[in-house]
């Protein structure tokens, strides 16, 4: 639950912590890291932007960014596993809290452009816990939730403001797993909110509650049937264009090692996004259609265990695969996204890290109907979206890192939305192409 950071090392723990500060039952993981670097295109702009006269178009900037970062546990398994007959803990927990600033050396752009992204400085942050009642039992519970905020902006070109804004995330599931642990069925809520803080983007507040159930089976020791199925809720309070939705997802399919050094994931169902309209008369796309994943990896170390879904950081792997899905969408009401990525991570000699990642999407937008306020009637498009990145870490001893990080992204697009207005009123066209650069060095200790 990272959605309020980008490091790689926020995202995923395994690549946070090392060793610890062992206090009593708990694990402490203190941290810090500075980066500085280029960012090309903040505000995601279309040179056709400056030239239609939105006079702010691409603006490139050198970015700071200093991140403090502290996460708590109970005892991690590698610690328990000095005394491995005693029963597992009544409970599992885990907690972490992060802040990042970022402040902008705007080098190239308009001098509108410059001020503008002068003024983005800022605090964006995440504090999540994570809570299991009755670890590795036939029955157990999890409680998790997170607050985050995010610096940003819009990855579809459409602002030359920021799009910060606030995520709230909470949810309970309910674990049965009888027997051996062959088989598990999971029942859980999740709760999530996004609150926009600039006005302009209050129409795109939303509120959305899940209703979930997955379930695996695992027939062969290295294989298992999964099942995932999940209803939402999805409501904007102040919509502007947007349309409240029931999203429904339901997929079938199987996950196992073929080998100790080859993983296949194989998910295939149906979505649906039943949206309902805010105004009448409207005309409502939907998305109605066929989604799913599937996934080969392999193993640079093999695979010592019986479960492919149990892999450490230390086992290196490369993963080749595709998704089929929907999102809602803050043009038109949804979009279709089927990407094609290739992952790469490389732990070496439990010194140095390395982690790539890149893909292809399609993005398929179904058209804006001209009952849309916002926006003069699209004929529907489809955008293609680049996006690669690369992280490198050395670490010199058990806690000091020093790392470089690449990202691309670029929205290949022809499309222009036309504010409703004449042209003579100040209404320019938004042009959703972009592209942006970044480039940081860093260094980070942590515990």
């Amino acid at each position: 639950m990272a959605l309020a950071q980008d490091q790689p090392w926020l995202k995923d723990r395994r690549y946070t912590e090392g060793i610890g500060i062992r206090a009593g039952d708990l694990e402490l993981h203190p941290g810090v890291a500075a980066e500085f670097g280029y960012d090309s295109n903040f505000f995601r702009r279309d040179e056709e932007d400056r030239a239609g006269g939105d006079d702010i178009g691409p603006v490139g900037s050198l970015r700071l960014r200093i991140t403090p970062s502290f996460s708590l546990s109970t005892l991690s398994q590698q610690r328990q596993e000095v005394t491995p007959d005693a029963p597992p803990p009544d409970v599992e927990f885990r907690g972490g809290i992060s802040a990042t600033y970022d402040e902008f050396f705007p080098v190239s752009g308009t001098e509108t452009g410059q001020e503008r992204l002068s003024e983005q400085r800022n605090i964006g942050g995440l504090l999540d816990a994570n809570l299991t009642i009755l670890p590795r039992r036939p029955w157990s519970a999890i409680l998790d939730g997170s607050l985050g905020r995010t610096i940003a902006s819009s990855d579809l070109g459409i602002s030359n403001q920021s799009f910060r804004r606030i995520h709230a995330e909470a949810g309970a599931e309910l674990v049965w797993t009888p027997g051996g642990g062959l088989f598990d069925w999971r029942l859980g809520y999740r709760f999530l909110g996004t609150f926009f803080e600039v006005d302009e983007y209050e129409g795109l507040t939303n509120l959305h509650h899940v209703i979930r159930t997955r379930g695996r089976w695992r027939f062969l020791p290295r294989t298992a049937l999964i099942y995932d199925a999940s209803l939402g809720f999805v409501d904007y309070p102040n919509p502007t264009s947007q349309n409240s939705s029931h999203p429904l997802r339901a997929q079938l399919g199987i996950n196992g090692l073929v080998t100790s050094s080859f993983g296949l994931l194989a998910m295939a169902g149906w979505g649906a996004s039943f949206y309902t309209p805010t105004s009448e008369p409207a005309v409502v796309n939907d998305f109605d259609s066929v989604i799913g994943q599937l996934e080969l990896k392999w193993f640079l170390t093999p695979n010592p265990g019986t479960d492919p879904a149990a892999a450490t950081l230390a086992l290196s792997s490369l993963s080749a695969g595709f998704t089929r899905d929907f999102q809602d969408s803050f043009l038109a009401s949804y979009y279709e996204r089927n990407r094609g990525y290739l992952k790469l991570t490389y732990f070496f000699g439990g010194r140095f890290l390395l982690i790539a990642d890149g893909g292809v999407a399609a993005h398929v937008y179904p058209g804006i109907p001209d009952s849309d306020p916002s926006s003069a009637d699209v004929a529907p498009w489809t955008d293609v979206r680049i996006d690669a990145s690369l992280f490198g870490e050395y670490r010199i001893g058990d806690s000091l890192g020093i790392n470089s990080t690449l990202r691309y992204g670029n929205n290949i697009s022809s499309t222009a939305l036309k504010p409703r207005g004449e042209p003579g009123d100040g209404v320019v066209p938004n042009y959703l192409g972009w592209q942006q650069f970044e480039a940081y060095l860093g260094v980070r200790w942590f515990m």
